[in-house]
């Protein structure tokens, strides 16, 4: 059966020979790019149109037409080639897409099967579009359903994959596959005399000399016996060869762990959980697409029943409505088969990976960190988390930041409007909040060399001591600063440092600083903010938040936004300029990219686990030399 695909939806390509037909009702050019696991394309070399119409693996049709079949053999393109866009472009005086009827698209099998299809409905600007990709996922290839349209024209989406000088590049291939109507006209013909003008009814010249049979004489067959049935078969002619057998349909891929591209195990591993992110992101929106379609379309049939007058008798009208309905549920069970096959394949792919995630990218149960040792350079990232949606909440994708940081942490001691929060009283809620942020400076500190990495404690008021006791008891981090004094002299510290750091960067004399400098990274822990700070110390911290990771300094706050509200909006910009996370389950994470709200989830280390104090131990002990 047809997969009919909304736009993000994805579907397994059974066949690796495939042709994919375009029918637009209006000419448009109509081309291939091969890029990379990242969508680049290396160069023009790597664009199939009808100027240069051959690539390895990929057949393109002729100048612009309404209609196009493409040919795409993925078994035969380069190695490197992850991702194959068909993109479509208006030419000559077709301005958008939205004032035009919308474009479909059609993948089908070698023999003819249609596999998916797709409507490119919602355009209105735009005058080119990535209509479908074909990508490479863990050795299998998939058909998405892009509809990713351009303002700009084939010119900006050149430019978007990474072509260099994309509008001498466009210009040429739209000149290239123009249609007719739109080059300059050429000169007219010599007119030919009235006598010696062919009717157009006139049959073409006999050729003299007779065409040969291009099939071979075949030996006559055996006499009929006398009364029996005469063959009327042409002895000539050979019976049709039998269709070939449809390939069997390929099982999904086994996942395997660090299946994507990369230099070292860790990037490949680091690639591939940002995959599943965006396979898990994808899917998701493509079932509410398709739910929001089925429901649209289902208010408008009942609404064209209910006002056809004609069928409100002999019970026409609820017949209408039930099929409208049955309508409905069918698209809507297709959509979830769909999204619960993709679900279980990547269930089955987190399962792999997770135990296979290096120590900066484990969750504190992974039995790796009990091996842990100090590394000798920094990861490309850290995990501060776990993402979730609420199609599938079992399913959870590792939340992966790239370092060094660019921006502070906020871990939330408020309320909000967390569900989980509500539930505890605002004690407790402070308590965990301290919690996780002491595991997120814990992992910080084990993701970078000995002496690399250096943590400030501010606690005010010193309500935070029995939380903040593993990394002082450890020698991790020196005790916390205490009063208005002690958050004073931290900040004035903290803000020279990033004074002499910017001045050396802009002046180019990084040898210049003072020799007592601590070279380290740092990250300021402010617990209870905004006790114990006045005007000048939060003025500092504002400097620290905004010009301190340019230079390898950053907070990480704990404080709950309403105990700052005597402020006013002197603060906002504090709080847009961090990375809000949570102590407890809650949504806030929004997703620009396909508008989903992502369902946090903190790495608070499991009750009863000595690990995080095994772990600051190791290294307080590689940072004073003593090792072990």
């Amino acid at each position: 059966m047809t997969a009919e695909l909304v736009r993000g939806q994805n579907h397994p390509l059974p066949e690796t020979r495939l042709e994919i037909r375009v029918s637009a009702g209006h000419p448009v050019l109509a081309g291939v790019t091969l890029g990379d696991e990242q969508g680049r394309v290396a160069g023009a070399e790597c664009i199939a149109h009808s100027g240069a119409p051959a690539l390895p693996g990929v057949g393109v049709p002729g100048p612009a037409a309404a209609d196009h079949r493409l040919t795409v053999d993925l078994d035969a393109v380069p190695g490197t080639v992850h991702r194959v866009s068909v993109l479509l472009a208006l030419t000559g005086a077709a301005a958008r897409f939205g004032a035009l009827a919308a474009p479909f698209v059609a993948v089908s099998g070698a023999d003819g099967t249609e596999i998916a299809s797709y409507t490119l409905t919602g355009l209105d600007r735009e005058s080119a579009v990535v209509a479908l990709e074909l990508y490479r996922r863990q050795g299998a290839w998939k058909v998405r359903a892009m509809g990713q349209g351009y303002e700009g024209g084939l010119a900006a989406l050149l430019g978007d994959q990474g072509l260099e000088r994309a509008e001498e590049l466009a210009a040429s291939i739209l000149a290239a596959v123009a249609p007719e109507r739109d080059r300059p006209a050429e000169a007219p013909a010599p007119r030919v005399p009235r006598a010696e003008r062919v009717p157009r009814t006139a049959p073409p010249a006999p050729d003299p000399t007779p065409a040969p049979d291009p099939t071979p004489p075949s030996a006559p067959g055996p006499a009929p016996a006398p009364g029996g049935p005469l063959d009327y078969a042409h002895p000539r002619r050979r019976a049709a060869e039998p269709a070939p057998a449809p390939e069997p349909r390929r099982a999904p891929p086994v996942p395997v762990a660090g299946d994507a591209s990369g230099w070292s195990m860790d990037e490949r591993l680091y690639n591939q959980v940002w995959g599943m992110f965006e396979d898990l992101a994808r899917t998701a929106a493509a079932y509410r697409s398709a739910c929001e379609f089925a429901e649209s379309r289902l208010d408008r049939e009942l609404d064209e029943a209910l006002t056809d007058y004609r069928a409100r008798a002999g019970g026409a009208n609820d017949a209408a409505r039930a099929a409208a309905r049955a309508r409905h549920d069918e698209l809507v069970g297709r959509a979830r088969e769909v999204l619960d096959r993709d679900l279980a394949q990547l269930a089955v792919e987190s399962e792999v990976v997770e135990p296979a995630l290096p120590v900066a990218y484990a969750r504190w149960d992974n039995p790796v960190w009990h091996a842990y040792r100090v590394p000798g350079e920094e990861p490309m990232a850290v995990r501060l988390g776990d993402l979730h949606l609420p199609e599938r909440t079992d399913l959870r994708i590792p939340m992966l930041v790239r370092l060094p940081l660019e921006r502070g942490l906020w871990v939330d001691s408020g309320r909000g409007r967390s569900e989980a929060a509500a539930f505890l009283d605002e004690a407790e809620l402070r308590r965990l909040a301290l919690d996780c942020a002491v595991a997120h400076a814990a992992r910080l500190l084990a993701a970078h060399p000995a002496g690399a990495f250096t943590v400030h404690l501010v606690d005010p008021a010193g309500a935070g001591a029995a939380a903040l006791a593993p990394l002082v008891e450890t020698g991790a981090a020196a005790p916390p600063a205490r009063g208005a004094a002690g958050v004073s002299a931290v900040l004035e510290q903290l803000t020279e440092r990033v004074d002499l750091l910017q001045m050396a960067v802009r002046g180019g004399a990084a040898d210049a600083l003072p020799p007592g400098l601590d070279a380290a990274r740092q990250l300021l822990i402010v617990h209870d903010f905004p006790h114990g700070f006045d005007d000048r110390a939060v003025t500092r911290l504002r400097y620290l938040a905004d010009e301190g990771p340019s230079v390898g300094v950053h907070l990480l706050m704990v404080a709950d936004r309403e105990d700052a509200a005597a402020y006013g909006p002197l603060l906002d910009p504090l709080w847009r300029s961090l990375l809000r996370l949570t102590p407890v389950p809650d949504d806030h994470l929004a997703d620009p990219w396909v508008g989903h709200a992502w369902s946090y989830e903190p790495p608070l280390v499991p009750p009863g686990s000595a690990i995080l104090r095994q772990v600051l131990t190791r290294v307080a002990a590689a940072r004073h030399g003593k090792g072990l």
